[in-house]
């Protein structure tokens, strides 16, 4: 089997870590690869799937200097020891995910002389919400990592596009691969939203608007809250579902108390990443306010489960909902378009059923983990023939009576 090294800088519950976490288990279980991860520490109230990976069979190894915030003389002593992990385990190919880990992982690939190095960006450290000073420091570090490594892979086409805008990498080096997810879980028959209503105390003959994200900056749960004024003023029986916890939990309960809406909005915490496809099965529609996102994965997982959706138009949002179509896009920090919106489609439920219907087709096959992991495979191996090295074995054979199992 060929080696890989996978880098990401912490293993929370988030969207970049289940496509890395299926990224690795489905490598794994194709019998080509030999799969290692390396993480920093998951730290926080998000949650993580450290745990997880090694249930299915992933070796991780986590890196206590591996740092999501700026330290340079942790950095500097992560570089270093990436440096000697890579020359002591000699994997082909060092795969990097996020922004810290890709810099750091890229930099340590190219000093240890790993044949063949691909970051996935899920989403850029640069946006028009951070300091201005920050953004070139960003900017800087992604242009001078692009030159480290063989292929850049993107979760969305929005992220090919501003990367090029801000000068980092080369269009050849792009590729854009959606994010893969269990879709046969979404919108199964054998998921009970009601008895998950029961469980967390929605009132019966509540029309569910949910929305599922950490409680986190920039993730927009402020403006929704807002837009629920109005909301609840025209749509009667409309009920807020938060899934996800952070470190804005307790502002955002304070915030909904303020508004008058407490009453009507419900906050169901952390819950283990197998439970959101029964989440998202207690829902109506869903909304999603992030002001930046490579593509949310709550976006094509409510497609899949039939749930029109809602969403600030960023990033790579409109490459899976198409107004009037699949679900309704607003512009960023637009409270008002952002109830209207909402309005409209909690008003009129053969819409919402016919975009769900409409987005369970197109988003169906696109993010499959299947598909994902054999793109994510093509680009493996035309590194390794641009480089000039054996090719990853194909997959063992099947023995005789496999398919009576």
């Amino acid at each position: 089997m060929t080696s890989v090294m996978h880098i990401i800088t912490r293993m929370i519950l988030g969207g970049a870590q289940e496509n890395t976490l299926y990224t690795c288990t489905g490598l794994r279980s194709s019998g080509r690869w030999e799969v290692e991860l390396v993480t920093g520490p998951a730290e926080g109230p998000e949650g993580e799937l450290v745990d997880e990976a090694r249930r299915q069979g992933v070796a991780v190894t986590v890196m206590p200097e591996m740092l999501r915030a700026i330290s340079p003389l942790a950095d500097w002593r992560c570089y270093r020891r990436l440096v000697s992990m890579m020359r002591e385990r000699r994997p082909v190919i060092v795969h990097t995910h996020s922004s810290k880990a890709g810099v750091l992982g890229r930099m340590a690939a190219a000093r240890a002389g790993v044949p063949v190095v691909i970051h996935t960006i899920h989403g850029l450290p640069f946006h028009p919400y951070e300091k201005w000073w920050r953004n070139r420091i960003y900017i800087a570090a992604e242009r001078y990592a692009a030159r480290r490594c063989d292929r850049i892979i993107c979760v969305a086409d929005a992220m090919r596009r501003q990367s090029l805008a801000a000068g980092v990498g080369r269009p050849e080096q792009y590729r854009v691969i959606h994010s893969g997810m269990e879709t046969a879980t979404f919108g199964s028959a054998d998921l009970d939203g009601a008895a998950v209503r029961r469980e967390l105390g929605i009132p019966d003959g509540a029309l569910v608007i949910g929305k599922i994200a950490r409680l986190f900056e920039l993730k927009g749960h402020e403006d929704v809250l807002r837009a629920a004024v109005k909301i609840f003023g025209e749509v009667l029986e409309a009920h807020l579902l938060f899934v996800g916890d952070g470190i804005l939990r307790g502002e955002l309960e304070r915030l909904a108390a303020e508004l008058g809406v407490a009453d009507r909005v419900t906050f169901a915490g952390l819950v283990p990443a197998r439970r959101i496809p029964e989440m998202i099965s207690a829902m109506d529609l869903v909304v999603h306010a992030s002001y930046r996102e490579g593509l949310a994965r709550v976006l094509p997982q409510a497609l899949i489960s039939r749930v029109a959706v809602v969403s600030y138009d960023v990033d790579g949002a409109p490459e899976v909902v198409t107004p009037g179509e699949t679900g309704l896009l607003v512009n960023a920090g637009d409270v008002d378009g952002l109830a209207e919106a909402t309005v409209k489609l909690a008003s009129d439920e053969q819409l919402r059923r016919r975009m769900g219907e409409e987005g369970r087709r197109r988003c169906l096959e696109m993010f499959s983990t299947e598909k994902m992991v054999a793109d994510i495979e093509s680009v493996y191996d035309e590194c390794l023939a641009e480089r000039g090295l054996e090719p990853a074995p194909p997959p063992p054979a099947e023995e005789p009576g496999d398919d009576s199992q």
